[in-house]
C-alpha cells in the first residue's frame, strides 16, 4: 500500500491550479449532454466528452461547469470511460469539475443522478435494494453506453473506470468485488463512539422519510436487507472512492479485489470517521493507494456550490476553517486523471 498524508497548503493549491490551467490550455473542450436510459423510473445522464467547440461557464442551478452543451465529439480516439457516482441525496453535477477535466484529457465521463437517491427523490432509502440497486444502476448506464451506436465502438473496453463519492464510493467498490452485509452497519454503531456522524445518520435514516428531510442509506438498507451483496462488473478495470461509505463490507471481498483502488480520505470529515471506512478499506486491500487530504471536510471532493445545500449530514457548501475547496480543487482532478493514466500507460 502506498500509504501517505497530503497536507495541502494554500500556496502548493495556487501552483496546483495554474499548471492544470497550463496544461489543459490548448487541450480539447468539454462537450456536454445528457440522456435518459429507460426505467422505472427511468435514469438521467450526465455525458462530458471531448469536443473541438470552445467551452463556457454554464450556471446549472448551484453549479457553474464549464462546458460546451450539445457540442459534436472529438474524432480523436477515446482514452477510456469513466463513470461517475454521487453521495446519497446529490446530483449527476456534484463532480462537474472532474468531469470536465477528464472529459479534456480525452475521457468520455457519464455522471449518473442515481435513481431513488438524488436531492429531489430518495425513495430507495427505504426499498430495501439500496445496497445492491446503486452500483447496478451504474452497470445499467455502462450496458447502454457500450450499445449506443455513437459510443459503443469507440470505447476501449480495457479502460473503463469509476469514480464515486460517499454512498458513491460505496457503489463503485462494489463494482470492483466488494460484497456488503447490511448488519454489518448496526454493529459497528453500537460498538463504536467515534462515528457519530455516520452512526446519527443512520439512526436517523428510519424516520427521516418527510419531505425535504434528507437520511443517509446505510441504515436504512442495513435494517432490511438480509442477504450478502454481491454486484461485481468485471467491466470495471480502476475505481477511485472519495472519502467512501465502507463499513459495510466483509474484510474477505475488499482482500480479493484485484483492479486498481486509489482511497482518498479527509482529515477533517465529520461524516465519515475515515478509520472504518476508507482506511479499512485501505487496511484490507493493502495494495490500494490511499492519501489523507489535510484539512478537508467530508465535502471537499465536490464542486464547490454557489450556495448553501443543507442536509441531514451538513451544509455541502461548507468547508472547515482554513481549507480552501476552491483551490485543491485542481489538484484532485490532477491525482485522480493521473490514478487512470497510471494504469493504462
Amino acid at each position: 500500500m502506498n500509504l501517505f498524508r497530503t497536507v495541502l497548503r494554500p500556496v502548493g493549491l495556487i501552483g496546483a491550479a495554474l499548471m492544470a490551467l497550463v496544461a489543459t490550455a490548448h487541450a480539447q473542450h468539454a462537450g456536454y449532454r445528457t440522456f435518459t436510459l429507460a426505467g422505472e423510473p427511468p435514469t438521467t445522464v450526465a455525458l462530458f466528452y471531448p469536443t473541438a467547440a470552445p467551452d463556457r461557464v454554464v450556471p446549472m442551478g448551484p453549479w457553474l461547469p464549464a462546458v460546451a452543451p450539445g457540442a459534436p465529439a472529438s474524432d480523436a480516439q477515446l482514452k477510456g470511460l469513466i463513470l461517475i457516482s454521487h453521495g446519497t441525496g446529490g446530483t449527476e453535477l456534484n463532480h462537474h469539475n472532474l468531469a470536465t477535466r477528464l472529459a479534456r484529457e480525452g475521457y468520455l465521463v457519464a455522471a449518473v443522478r442515481h435513481t431513488g437517491d438524488n436531492w429531489q427523490d430518495r425513495s430507495l432509502i427505504a426499498s430495501g435494494r439500496y445496497f445492491s440497486e446503486r452500483p447496478l444502476q451504474l452497470s445499467r448506464v455502462l450496458d447502454a453506453l457500450l450499445a449506443s451506436p455513437e459510443w459503443g465502438s469507440r470505447i476501449p473496453t480495457e479502460r473503463i473506470g469509476a469514480v464515486g463519492h460517499s454512498a458513491g464510493g460505496y457503489s463503485v467498490l462494489a463494482l470492483a468485488g466488494a460484497q456488503a452485509e447490511a448488519q454489518r452497519s448496526t454493529q459497528h454503531c453500537a460498538a463504536v463512539q467515534d462515528d457519530p456522524g455516520y452512526c446519527s445518520l443512520a439512526k436517523g435514516a428510519a424516520v427521516a422519510q418527510a419531505p425535504g428531510m434528507p437520511a443517509a442509506p446505510a441504515a436504512s438498507a442495513a435494517a432490511q436487507a438480509t442477504q450478502p451483496v454481491s454486484v461485481p462488473d468485471r467491466r470495471i478495470r480502476a475505481v477511485a472512492a472519495l472519502a467512501p461509505m465502507a463499513v459495510v463490507f466483509t474484510p474477505q471481498s475488499l482482500a480479493a479485489i484485484s483492479v486498481p483502488v486509489l482511497i482518498l480520505m479527509a482529515e477533517k470529515d465529520a461524516v465519515l470517521n475515515g478509520k472504518y471506512h476508507g482506511g479499512y478499506v485501505a487496511a484490507n486491500l493493502p495494495k490500494a493507494q490511499l492519501s489523507t487530504v489535510g484539512g478537508a471536510g467530508h465535502f471537499a471532493f465536490m464542486a464547490q456550490p454557489t450556495f448553501p445545500l443543507p442536509s441531514a449530514a451538513g451544509d455541502a457548501a461548507a468547508n472547515p476553517p482554513g481549507f480552501d475547496r476552491a483551490a485543491f480543487l485542481p489538484a484532485l482532478e490532477s491525482q485522480v486523471t493521473e490514478f487512470f493514466a497510471d494504469q493504462w500507460r
